[in-house]
């Protein structure tokens, strides 16, 4: 994977974890909706949250092993 496209899964995964904080805060002090219908919407963020961790950590180690791929050809 290429820098660049690691770059746009992590930029992904922060948005995705914005996105998601904001509904979250906004869901808590809110009084109109159900308690069912906030932990169903919490429990889909907190899913979302943690593939947005997995997103990152893949990127991070795509981007890891590019830069080691680009070290090793230039030091041969």
């Amino acid at each position: 994977m290429s820098r660049r496209d690691a770059l746009l899964l992590r930029v992904a995964a922060v948005w995705t974890v914005v996105i998601w904080a904001v509904f979250v805060k906004n869901q808590l002090g809110d009084a109109t909706h159900s308690v069912g219908f906030k932990v169903v919407h919490l429990s889909i963020a907190a899913v979302s949250v943690a593939f947005a961790a997995v997103i990152w950590r893949i990127a991070s180690r795509s981007a890891r092993r590019a830069s080691e791929r680009e070290t090793a050809g230039t030091a041969s």
